[in-house]
């Protein structure tokens, strides 16, 4: 169960051209054992920096990622049964994403079980 890291503009773009209202974040459970999280925020083309989706596909597919590191955890998530019950750096984690997003994260995959998911609560 491989990912990458969070494109949180490519995110952002897509929430504003599809309407998204809310969020469900799979895998979380594969960032557990990572010291740290890498999230891109931006992009970095000729020297200058795109937080919202470059003009160009051609600008896109040579820019850099611009990464900001967030705290991992090493606890185990798969046995989780309340978003309150994440260790404090994951649930961390979620809200950023949420916020990066501009749109919150209602639902979370802890596990690769149909019933290992938790609904996040305001």
């Amino acid at each position: 169960r491989r990912c990458g890291w969070f494109d949180a503009v490519l995110l952002r773009y897509a929430a504003r051209v599809n309407g998204l209202t809310e969020l469900f974040v799979t895998k979380l459970d594969v960032l557990s054992g990572l010291e740290e999280i890498k999230v891109c925020t931006a992009y970095r083309y000729e020297g200058q920096r795109y937080e919202d989706f470059p003009p160009h596909q051609s600008i896109f597919h040579k820019a850099e990622a611009i990464y900001e590191e967030v705290e991992g955890w090493t606890e185990d998530l798969t046995g989780v049964t309340r978003f309150e019950d994440l260790p404090p750096a994951a649930a961390k984690y979620v809200r950023r994403v949420g916020d990066l997003a501009g749109v919150p994260v209602r639902h979370l995959s802890i596990g690769p079980a149909r019933e290992q998911t938790l609904t996040v609560e305001d």
